[in-house]
Order: C-alpha cells, then sequence, then structure tokens
C-alpha cells in the first residue's frame, strides 16, 4: 500500500516535514498558496538529501513522490497522514480543520505543528475532534528526531497510536503529552531562557553573541545527551539527586531570574538584538548558516549514536530497521551510505581511516550474510581481519552516495579473502579498493579453526558463484 503524507502549509516547518516524510519512502502532496512555495520547499529538501541520509548506516527508503496541489481537497486525497503547518492563528487553523474533515478520509491522522494552541482549541467546533492533535517538531524536522505529541482531553487512543506508528517509522520520537497546556513541554523551557536573554542583552550584561557561547560552550552540550534532570543528579555527585535539591533548592529564593518579568519589546530593543545578531554572523547567508547547523547536528547526533545515547540510540535502532538483508547479486552490494561529515578531514575528503570502517561495515555484512552474525559471536566464534591492502584511486567527499560491492576470492577452511570495490553511486567511478584476507578463530582459545558447517558451505557456495561470474 502507498504511503502518503499530505502537508498543508509549506514554509520553514512544513517543508521539513514534507523533506523528512519523502526520504523516510512517503509520497508527499503539498499545498500551500504561496507562489514561492515549491523553490522554498526544493531548497529545504537539497539540505535533507544531504544531511539526513548522513545520520544513517543503511540507506534509506526508495524516494516517494513530492506534489503540489492547488487545493487542500486535492492534497488530502488518498492521505494516511496530514500535517498542518500554516500560520499561527487559531481563526485560520479552525477553518483549514473544517475543510480537512470535510475532504480526508474519517482514519485519516490530522497533525499541527502548532508550538502554542492546544488541542482543544484546534477541535472547537469539529465533527470528529479526537482526529486532531498537536505533533509539534522543532527545526530543522528532517533532523531532530522530537515530535510531541498532544492529543488533549478528546484525544482518540487510535488516533493517538496510529500517529505514534507514523512519526516512529520515519525515524521520530514521538513525546506522547497526557495533559494540554499552552506551549506544551520544550517551548515553556524555550521561552523561560529567551526572557533571561533579552534581559540579559537590554540590561548590557551580555551581548547576543555571548549569551549564545555560554549555551554552546556549556549547558548545552550536556542538555544535548543527558537532558535536565539527569544533569542535576550527575551534579549532585554520589549522593544523588536528593543532595543536590537540598544544596542548591535554596537559590531558588534568590533574586537571580527575571522570569516573572518581561523587558519592554520595542524597536529600541529590537534593533539592539538584530544589529548584535548581523554583527555576531551576518557575514553568513541563512542557507550557509543551515549547512553549518545541519553539519554539526548530523556530527553530534553521530557521535551520540556511537555511545547509544540519547537522539543517536533512537537513531541506531531506526537505522536497524532500515537495513535489508542481501540479496544473490554478484558481486554483492554490501554497504549503500552517503558519506557522513565526520568521516573527512582538514581537506574535506574522507581519512584513510574511514576507508577502513567502510570495507569493514562491508565485511560485517557479508558475514551477517553467511551466517557469522552477532549470535554466532556470541557463541564464540569470529572471522578476525589478518591483512589488508587499500588503494585509494578518487577523492570522496562529505554527502557523496557511494556503495561498496564485495567478492569472495578464498574461501577454503579457515581462510577467507575478500575483495571489496567501492565506487560513487552516481557514475559508478571506483574510488577504492580493498584486499582483505581474514581467518576463522574460536574466541574461546583465540586461534584460527574451520568456521562452523553452515557458515563455511555458505562461504564456498558464493566462492564457486563470485569465480564463476
Amino acid at each position: 500500500m502507498t504511503k502518503t503524507a499530505a502537508i498543508i502549509g509549506g514554509g520553514v516547518i512544513g517543508g521539513g516535514w514534507a523533506a523528512r516524510f519523502l526520504l523516510m519512502g512517503w509520497d508527499v502532496r503539498v499545498f500551500d498558496p504561496d507562489p514561492e512555495a515549491e523553490r522554498k520547499i526544493g531548497e529545504v529538501m537539497a539540505n535533507a538529501e544531504r544531511a539526513l541520509p548522513m545520520l544513517y548506516e543503511a540507506p534509506l527508503p526508495a524516494r516517494g513522490t513530492l506534489s503540489f496541489h492547488a487545493t487542500i481537497a486535492e492534497a488530502v486525497e488518498g492521505a494516511q497522514y496530514v500535517q498542518e503547518s500554516v500560520p499561527e492563528r487559531l481563526d485560520l487553523k479552525l477553518k483549514v480543520y473544517q475543510e480537512l474533515q470535510a475532504h480526508c478520509s474519517t482514519d485519516c491522522v490530522l497533525a499541527s505543528s502548532t508550538s502554542g494552541f492546544k488541542p482543544s482549541e484546534l477541535q472547537e467546533g469539529s465533527n470528529r475532534p479526537g482526529q486532531i492533535l498537536v505533533a509539534h517538531p522543532f527545526n530543522p524536522v528532517y533532523l531532530l528526531p522530537l515530535a510531541e505529541l498532544v492529543p488533549g482531553p478528546n484525544g482518540d487512543p487510535e488516533v493517538i497510536e496510529r500517529a505514534r506508528t507514523v512519526l516512529t517509522e520515519i525515524g521520530m520520537h514521538p513525546l506522547h503529552v497526557k495533559a494540554e497546556i499552552d506551549a506544551h513541554i520544550a517551548d515553556r523551557f524555550l521561552e523561560a531562557v529567551w526572557r533571561e536573554a533579552l534581559w540579559l542583552v537590554k540590561d548590557g550584561i551580555a551581548t547576543t553573541e555571548e549569551i549564545d557561547d555560554a549555551i554552546r560552550y556549556g549547558f548545552g552540550l550536556r542538555w544535548a545527551q543527558m537532558g535536565l534532570f539527569e544533569t542535576y543528579r550527575v551534579a549532585g555527585g554520589e549522593a544523588g539527586m536528593k543532595h543536590f535539591m537540598a544544596q542548591f533548592g535554596p537559590a531558588l529564593k534568590w533574586p537571580w531570574t527575571k522570569l516573572m518579568d518581561v523587558p519592554e519589546f520595542n524597536d529600541e530593543l529590537v534593533d539592539l538584538i538584530a544589529g548584535q545578531s548581523d554583527a555576531q554572523s551576518g557575514h553568513m547567508s541563512i542557507r550557509e548558516l543551515e549547512r553549518l547547523r545541519d553539519d554539526n547536528l548530523v556530527a553530534m547526533m553521530r557521535a551520540l549514536k556511537g555511545q547509544e545515547a540519547a537522539a543517536g540510540k533512537l537513531i541506531l535502532d531506526h537505522d536497524a530497521t532500515l537495513r535489508k538483508p542481501l540479496g544473490d547479486d554478484v558481486p554483492l552490494v554490501t554497504v549503500r551510505r552517503k558519506i557522513p561529515v565526520d568521516w573527512t578531514d582538514m581537506n574535506r575528503h574522507m581519512n584513510e581511516g574511514r576507508y577502513g570502517q567502510i570495507f569493514s561495515d562491508a565485511s560485517e555484512e557479508f558475514m551477517t550474510h553467511v551466517g557469522a552474525d552477532r549470535a554466532y559471536v556470541d557463541a564464540g566464534n569470529s572471522y578476525f581481519t589478518a591483512e589488508t591492502t587499500t588503494k585509494f584511486l578518487a577523492e570522496t567527499l562529505a554527502g557523496e552516495d557511494v556503495i561498496v560491492e564485495t567478492k569472495v576470492t578464498l574461501g577454503e577452511g579457515k581462510k577467507l579473502r575478500l575483495w571489496h570495490e567501492m565506487k560513487r553511486a552516481t557514475d559508478g567511478e571506483l574510488m577504492a579498493t580493498c584486499d582483505q584476507f581474514l581467518l576463522h578463530v574460536s574466541l574461546e582459545t583465540r586461534r584460527s579453526c574451520p568456521p562452523l558447517p553452515h557458515v563455511q558451505s555458505a562461504i564456498e557456495a558464493l566462492a564457486k558463484a563470485h569465480s564463476e561470474a
């Protein structure tokens, strides 16, 4: 069955939703009266196509079909999921939901990207209030996985579950907010920090750049992988959270914050902040800033992925669902991937250590294919690499799509030899080769020994087929 999502409103957020759905294999139908919508979404798509696949070792699903439609009725035709991202005006949103429910299927999920309105407000006057919920994302939607899923008191459990399933399938973390509240959860924190930042600038305590430095060089790094409460639990030392609360709780009564007060939001304050912001990063275009942001997010989330922590654990688990068994091709295509930014050096091309990584990944996929998988290793059997010869034939740049083709050139007893060729996916250019010699070993004795019969027979069959190809 074709999976179809309708995106109503194609701005920054709607475009990000469109990109994530499209790159995760869904057909996407867009409605936006802006005559520039197709161009704007195209630019978001270009960033997403470059960045999102870098998070994964497995290839993403085949890209869906993107289409633009003149009416809401056309856009929602055949859609199982609708994401509304129109401007934050309640009268406009209510009008949109009336039209959506007049034309969409009754079992379609209707989700709003709203950062401020509660579901009960969006459901006013609706014939099917349980069909409407909030799925509030964060920019860029195609990289940041959080979606605050807020059904409100009229939420339909079946609709909530369908929304949760869809969001999980496209690699997001649906955070089920069970009680509705203005601005949901995350934006309430952002609003508190924003208010303090406005005062710090207005009172001449800090510039916009200094405030950003305080976040990105300090607690922002902790929050990215531990959140707030886990960070403070660690701050309590061996005594834990109770000790932290006892030690720092009294500070809540100190006059540190102006959180309950707001500076006058006048032209003078706006000009002050805008001027400092221009001085801070006005030398870069918005697209350049977006690319820098995306590269940094990819590198950070891939680091977390290596530690199986926070957002990285989510990507790791989603990556596993995207992996497909190898077929019977000769040679075997053991790797299909985009080169991530954290694999490059100061020359902006892939460093030699990562060639070892990609060919190691190829051999691991091969091992799984012949039955020498994790269970095989857990049972005390494995292959160790004894020798490799790698030749570098062409530069490999961040963002390039590559494949690795693998042939068995020797498969006798405990000896295995694999020949890997890494090629650029777009034109087939040979970029590197690796001749890899491996020995089967017992993990108990750490000495070479014959593989188990089912692995040996699979390797021998492949060696024969590859020699005849």
